[in-house]
């Protein structure tokens, strides 16, 4: 099974292969257009460049963070990833059963899950992404990779919260943990076999 570092020197080679242009040239383009924002970025790829989703994505951390195109490994968007200790340090020591209790649940499923620590927050991972753990002020923000699911007043669209992932459940306690969310839990691990 690839590593995380390897799959990313992989997508990196195809987009310099799809798209006829070195990863140094589109970071050079981006640096040219001026915007400098993460989202800005990607949706001039996408419109200006007809790019999909995760290459204009990729693009945009790679050229927002300096040594990623050097370091590959530094191009997932966490120049310095935290570990669960520091993520629930001080204040945010109180939401730690909570997340305790998502992993738990996870580990339920039975197949072994890579937990990548990120700037902020944990990216859960199979063969590919489908969930991620972040410590917010007075709750634990869950976002999931469920595709075609619908927003409802709990499961919300999680494009203003992180581009990655199609939904958010805000947990505030143990207890939200609950049958519902452990279901989506489930399909987005499913999904990303």
């Amino acid at each position: 099974m690839a590593t995380v570092e390897e799959g990313l020197k992989t997508q990196l080679r195809n987009i310099e292969t799809s798209t006829g242009r070195s990863i140094a040239a589109w970071i050079a383009l981006i640096h040219a257009s001026g915007r400098t924002k993460h989202g800005e970025i990607v949706a001039w790829l996408k419109a200006e460049y007809g790019l999909s989703h995760g290459t204009a994505n990729r693009l945009a951390i790679t050229a927002l963070n300096p040594t990623s195109a050097a370091d590959p490994a530094a191009a997932t968007g966490a120049a310095a990833p935290d570990s669960v200790d520091s993520l629930y340090a001080g204040t945010k020591a109180s939401l730690r059963p909570i997340h305790l209790r998502v992993m738990s649940v996870v580990d339920g499923f039975g197949a072994p899950i890579e937990i990548a620590p990120k700037k902020g927050y944990l990216s859960l991972r199979r063969r590919t992404q489908f969930a991620m753990l972040k410590p917010a002020a007075k709750q634990v923000d869950l976002g999931l990779i469920l595709p075609g699911e619908p927003v409802t007043p709990r499961l919300e669209d999680a494009r203003t919260f992180n581009a990655l992932f199609t939904h958010r459940v805000r947990l505030f306690s143990v207890d939200d943990v609950d049958e519902q969310v452990t279901g989506w839990l489930r399909t987005a691990w499913e999904h990303a076999e």
